[in-house]
């Protein structure tokens, strides 16, 4: 019987260092050295201080800048701790409301926008922490960013559509603009 003991207490400690101290080390070391920008959170630079990661959308409601997908993390939007969607389905009074209300905020932010809403300007991701819409939501927003920071529009669609990432490998996804970037580059026209 002590023998079975000692068998099972050897390869416990064996692949509690394997597992546990190995392996993470070496996966790690192979991020660190080939992936180190993603390793590393994916962040966003701004004057050489992180401002952001690429991945994780930030709540933006001034006027002049563009505005994200709404966020369904709690207890406060893009909480990273907290991912996850709302799951509330289209018969749900509780989405027809966090709808109604943001497609209000747009419209008082821009009465003069008469378009159409894009549908990822006026519900959640399924994560909560979508940092990229649509270039369609983008453009939506165009005249408001403009007028609000007295640009030319045709200088702001031009940010926008430097901004736009494609399909990953041509067929993934859909084009999309990381908002982050995009209202830093922003900031960068003054």
């Amino acid at each position: 019987m002590w023998h079975h003991i000692k068998s099972g207490l050897a390869m416990l400690t064996v692949f509690t260092i394997l597992t546990g101290l190995v392996y993470p080390a070496v996966v790690t070391g192979l991020a660190q050295t080939f992936f180190p920008r993603q390793a590393n959170g994916s962040m966003i630079l701004h004057g050489g201080k992180p401002v952001g990661s690429r991945l994780i959308g930030q709540p933006f409601s001034n006027p002049k800048y563009f505005w994200g997908r709404l966020s369904a993390t709690s207890p406060y939007p893009y909480n990273a701790a907290n991912s996850g969607g709302s799951n509330l389905g289209p018969s749900n009074p509780a989405l027809v409301a966090e709808v109604t209300a943001r497609v209000h905020a747009l419209r008082a932010a821009d009465p003069a926008n008469t378009a159409p809403v894009p549908v990822d300007l006026a519900t959640s991701s399924g994560s909560g922490l979508d940092p990229d819409i649509s270039p369609a939501a983008a453009y939506y927003q165009a005249a408001r960013v403009a007028r609000v920071r007295h640009l030319n529009i045709g200088r702001v669609r031009r940010l926008i559509s430097r901004h736009i990432t494609g399909r990953q490998f041509g067929i993934l996804g859909e084009p999309r603009v990381n908002v982050l970037e995009l209202n830093l580059a922003l900031g960068a026209l003054h």
